[in-house]
């Protein structure tokens, strides 16, 4: 019993270690089948969304949906310590807890009390290691104490900044696509000579946002479980946006920003499609048509008072389809994944944006009830 707690021991320290050093430190996308990080995080999330969906009012779901991100990281943070204090008592026991106490015995329990108080370095001194063993075990383990918790002072303030990165960009979009951002309202909002310039440099600047996303969310997954701070806005909803913009200025709008928006699509796809790797999920068909014909029609027609030129015809049509299932598929099985909504391809032009909504706006309530009742792009 002895040998086998000691084997325990170490393989549940080695395992945690590698984990934390894997999670914190490896800035780099980890590609083992199985990871208990990995299952700990999809657990604990189909958990939390079931929970959310059968005991919270819809209206708060978005609320509690955002609480799993923070909370989830400081969870894994606590059972990484609860591991390691555990494993550290099994290795003391298996040793004959060669521990004095004023008590005069010792069980595992005096072991457990003991690992804990040299893991968080408390140093009360009422249990005191009497074995060579037992005193280096207490000094490896209150090393790794103090190293535990100099890199979660440094993971949190990444993640933190990161996310912040991540969510400025987001904010911007608002005032130049709408609440939710849509493809039409972004190019309507775009018109003219100079907006379509300003067009240009701002895809130019979504085309880095995607990359950095990548980026940051292949080294840190758990950022994608953070929402943003309104919940008409997502990160899965912008970079959708984004895409849907992409494809029509590539296929059906006439000579405007096409190289840039080639390349800022590609970047996308490459990010939907690579976190979609990542969260295991495969490619999903939407269901329903995001851009059925009458839809089309609506946008042809918004874009063309905005004084765009289009492409038209049959060939125009199954170019663009097939381009969004390019991508489409990828963004659904995310949204889905995430409790996430997609973006329509045309915002309400009645709608007003986040910016022009006020709490102290006599027409903020209702607006912000009807907003409610609407649920145009509302599916979960």
């Amino acid at each position: 019993m002895a040998t086998a707690a000691a084997l325990i021991g170490v393989v549940l320290i080695l395992l945690v270690l590698w984990e934390g050093f894997e999670v914190v430190v490896l800035p780099r996308r980890v590609t083992r089948r199985f990871r208990l990080t990995k299952f700990f995080f999809r657990s604990f999330w189909y958990s939390w969304r079931a929970m959310v969906a059968v005991l919270v009012p819809k209206k708060s779901r978005e609320t509690w949906l955002s609480f799993f991100g923070p909370l989830s990281n400081l969870f894994m943070i606590a059972v990484w310590v609860g591991v390691l204090v555990f494993s550290f008592a099994l290795l003391l026991w298996a040793d004959g807890s060669p521990v004095q106490t004023a008590k005069g015995t010792a069980t595992f329990l005096t072991d457990l009390y003991l690992s804990g108080t040299t893991f968080f370095t408390l140093g009360l001194g009422d249990v005191v290691p009497l074995t060579g063993l037992a005193r280096l075990l207490t000094v490896v383990e209150a090393g790794m104490g103090f190293g535990f918790l100099a890199l979660v002072i440094s993971y949190l303030p990444a993640l933190n900044s990161s996310l912040a990165r991540r969510e400025v960009s987001i904010s911007l979009l608002d005032a130049r696509a709408g609440t939710p951002p849509s493809a039409t309202e972004m190019l309507r909002r775009h018109k003219g000579e100079y907006g379509m310039e300003a067009l240009r440099k701002l895809l130019g600047v979504w085309e880095l946002w995607s990359a950095e996303l990548l980026e940051s969310h292949l080294s840190y997954p758990v950022l994608a479980y953070f929402r943003s701070q309104h919940d008409n806005e997502s990160w899965l909803g912008a970079l959708t946006a984004i895409m849907d913009t992409c494809a029509l200025l590539m296929i059906t709008v006439e000579g405007v920003c096409t190289r840039q928006a080639e390349l800022t699509f590609a970047i996308a796809r490459h990010t939907v499609v690579d976190l979609a790797l990542v969260f295991g999920r495969a490619p999903q068909k939407p269901a329903y048509d995001r851009l059925p014909p009458a839809t089309l029609e609506k946008v042809e027609a918004v874009l063309t008072e905005a004084g765009l030129k289009m492409h038209k015809g049959e060939d125009v049509e199954q170019r663009l389809a097939e381009l969004r299932e390019t991508y489409e598929p990828y963004v659904t099985g995310l949204a889905a994944f995430f409790r996430m909504n997609l973006p329509p391809w045309v915002t309400d032009r009645q709608r007003r944006d986040n910016w022009q909504v006020s709490a102290w706006d006599p027409r903020g309530a209702k607006f912000r009830k009807a907003r409610g009742e609407e649920g145009d792009t509302e599916h979960f």
